[in-house]
């Protein structure tokens, strides 16, 4: 048997992280037993759903590598084979035409509530004579067993039974014949031949209806697993407050594929306790098995941490690119700089994303227009100047531009003066890059630039000499 997987979102919103951890999980399962991974387009709900979302689910799944072997399927393209399966079962009696109004459901409802019964169909269009109002006004109602139980293996809660008479006669086709959401799984998972269903725990009330379903049709339904929703760090369910926001999103503001990844499929599934995992080594160790039952919380900052260590050992090439085109949406230009990839370099261990990145780079390939404001209050002082003004006169004497000989001219200053070497570093580093962090000084100084340097230590010099003025 070969394993068919498939990932089937509505294109009624955003791709979010609980749906994106579902299609990797699907994903994974069908790349581990060399089966099939498709993807399913469940736009059947024509007011809500949408081109922009349909798109976003693509983009979405192709940035995160999860290739497809069959699909995008649509729905809504294949309404005349859910007429063709709802005229079966209406044809076998095993579904029928239900012609009660809103209000009389409402009212039977009521009545149910008031003698402490759980509110549900009363089933009076179940047997009754074929009525005189017109078939236009009708939904079609699946004919639930009413006796015997529901019982699956669940590849992560086990056992799960549930009596039929806990089940409604589930509205299958609505009043103006377009199919529900259980009918058109079920019919898709037949012709798609799906042999695995992953999905989130939330549908754990809809899979027994569905099973109902698969053997009024005569075919024996997948082996389902309900995998644990994705709560916030607090436990409460997942917001855009706690990070529930588009899976484009992520991209946008400057996560790697990679370590979206390594940190999804660690939400909720384990192997020892590896934290970093390849793509091969995910195909190679996942087992649905393995997922825990509880509900994961989603950390943002461990998602933060795991980006920067994909940050730090990314391919160089594929690095610059990346930030080079950020670069180019911030109207940066690069032609006056140091080479990019040595600017990279030197700040990817101090940046969580690809967009810090790319902000902390402005400053060796542009002038910035002001000094970070609690930068220049604590560093650019009057007691600074001095350090500044003889380090000055020794950078314009080298001509070698390198970080080492940078390096020993500032230790010549900070020693000189008898200050330790931050007195002078500090100032230096605000005077050349705007901020009071960059890396190592010698090798930021190197990096902007002998001009470059030389006319921003004499603009902080300036800049010193005014505040004091200002405020003499």
């Amino acid at each position: 048997m070969t394993v068919r997987t498939r990932f089937a979102p509505s294109p009624t919103g955003y791709l979010h992280i609980g749906g994106v951890r579902t299609a990797l999980f699907a994903w994974l399962y069908a790349r581990h037993h060399g089966g099939d991974f498709i993807l399913r387009i469940e736009d059947t709900d024509r007011d809500r759903s949408s081109k922009e979302s349909v798109q976003a689910i693509l983009d979405g799944i192709a940035w995160l590598g999860l290739n497809v072997d069959e699909g995008p399927i649509f729905q809504s393209k294949r309404f005349d084979r859910y007429d063709q399966v709802m005229g079966q079962l209406l044809a076998e009696q095993k579904a029928y035409h239900c012609y009660c109004s809103r209000e009389e459901l409402d009212r039977v409802r009521e009545e149910q509530r008031q003698q402490g019964l759980k509110p549900r169909y009363n089933r009076r269009c179940r047997d009754a004579v074929a009525s005189k109002r017109s078939e236009e006004s009708s939904v079609i109602r699946f004919r639930n067993p009413l006796e015997g139980s529901v019982f699956f293996e669940d590849q992560v809660r086990g056992t799960v039974t549930i009596s039929n008479d806990e089940l409604d006669d589930l509205i299958i086709a609505r009043a103006d014949g377009t199919p529900t959401y259980n009918f058109t799984n079920v019919v898709d998972d037949i012709d798609m031949r799906i042999t695995h269903v992953i999905r989130g725990d939330d549908h754990v009330n809809n899979t027994p209806r569905q099973i109902n379903i698969f053997e009024a049709l005569g075919t024996a339904p997948p082996s389902y697993a309900h995998v644990p929703m994705i709560v916030g760090i607090d436990g409460q369910r997942l917001s855009k407050r706690h990070g529930a926001v588009s899976v484009l999103q992520y991209r946008d503001d400057g996560f790697l594929p990679e370590a979206l990844r390594n940190y999804l499929v660690r939400l909720g599934w384990s192997h020892g306790d590896q934290e970093i995992f390849s793509l091969d080594e995910m195909i190679q160790k996942f087992d649905i098995s393995n997922v825990n039952r509880s509900s994961s919380a989603f950390d943002s900052d461990k998602l933060r941490w795991l980006n920067q260590h994909y940050i730090k050992n990314a391919d160089t090439t594929r690095l610059t690119l990346m930030v080079g085109q950020r670069l180019h949406g911030h109207g940066v230009e690069l032609q006056d700089g140091p080479p990019l990839p040595a600017v990279l370099d030197s700040l990817r261990e101090r940046v969580h994303t690809v967009e810090e990145l790319a902000e902390k780079s402005h400053y060796f390939f542009r002038d910035f227009d002001a000094y970070e404001e609690s930068a220049a209050k604590k560093h650019l002082r009057p007691v600074a100047a001095s350090m500044l003004e003889d380090l000055l006169g020794r950078l314009r004497l080298i001509t070698d531009w390198r970080a080492d000989v940078i390096h020993d001219a500032i230790n010549d200053t900070a020693k000189i003066h008898g200050a330790k070497l931050g007195k002078i570093a500090q100032p230096l580093r605000v005077a050349v890059s705007g901020t009071a962090a960059t890396p190592p000084i010698d090798e930021t100084v190197a990096l902007v630039g002998r001009v470059k340097t030389l006319e921003r230590i004499e603009r902080a010099l300036r800049y010193i000499s005014e505040r004091a003025s200002a405020s003499a």
